[in-house]
């Protein structure tokens, strides 16, 4: 069951197939008691992303009419932050700066054996299986992760003008894509990767100066009610698929601690 190739030369290479073994992380709802199912995972083609090798073993379990493994996907290109998964005890797996859908087969050997979890953070419980509910997130952008000043006529595209370093800055932070590996990652089950990222792309622009402090002041304090707080081990910046700076942390701290004064003066006025 080995796919194969031609080589320049004409000759055909043969592509090796994986046998791997994996505990798989089940779990009926966030009150019930989970457990791990071990697979047979045979003939996985190294070519294969992650998420196809749980695809080929659902369809055998689906044959040997077992309940087929829940786990999130979507856009399977890196986009979406849909996916995520604990491989091995890492956030999204072995290869750095790369998304779950994005890890292929060939970063695992013959004869490996896969331990597959859910996120784990009191902030995500476990809705089923691998898929966790992530939506705390929602309720930090809920909080202020949005420009609503009123616009009006639509303006030209470069009648306000944005320098070009803030324009990269705004658009390394909108690189987030909110996939919850920094709060699995972090021993604090804590959010502020995300959080100051998404504080970020808006607080640099011109656009986002209106709203500064109130969206600061808010989406920090949503954010605290659910995770925990940092104390800067950085496992955030290392699990991230983005790879997020730690920079946009102390950006959002610093900005944080001038909310309390700005809001507390525009409150008086």
């Amino acid at each position: 069951m080995s796919s194969t190739e031609s080589t320049d030369n004409g000759s055909v290479e043969q592509d090796r197939a994986l046998n791997l073994k994996l505990r798989i992380w089940r779990q009926d709802g966030p009150h019930a008691e989970g457990s791990f199912l071990d697979v047979d995972a045979d003939q996985i083609p190294t070519d294969a992303s992650f998420l196809e090798m749980l695809d080929m073993v659902n369809e055998r379990l689906i044959e040997d009419d077992i309940e087929p493994i829940t786990f999130p996907h979507d856009c399977r290109e890196g986009i979406c932050g849909t996916c995520g998964v604990m491989i091995n005890g890492q956030a999204h797996g072995p290869e750095r700066a790369t998304a779950t859908c994005q890890l292929h087969m060939r970063k695992f050997r013959d004869g490996d054996q896969i331990v597959i979890e859910p996120w784990r953070a009191a902030a995500f419980p476990v809705l089923k299986d691998l898929m966790v509910d992530r939506r705390a997130f929602d309720r930090i952008i809920e909080a202020g992760g949005y420009i609503s000043a009123p616009t009006g006529t639509p303006q030209d595209a470069n009648e306000i003008p944005v320098p070009k370093e803030v324009a990269d800055t705004a658009m390394d932070a909108a690189a987030c894509i909110g996939c919850g590996a920094c709060v699995a990652a972090c021993p604090n089950s804590a959010a502020q990767l995300f959080t100051s990222a998404k504080l970020a792309h808006l607080n640099v622009l011109p656009q986002g100066q209106p709203e500064r402090w109130r969206r600061t002041e808010a989406m920090v304090e949503t954010m605290e009610d659910y995770f925990g707080s940092c104390t800067n081990h950085g496992e955030c910046h290392e699990a991230c698929p983005k790879e997020i700076s730690l920079d946009f942390i102390a950006f959002m701290n610093r900005d944080y601690i001038k909310s309390k004064s700005k809001n507390r003066s525009l409150a008086s006025q």
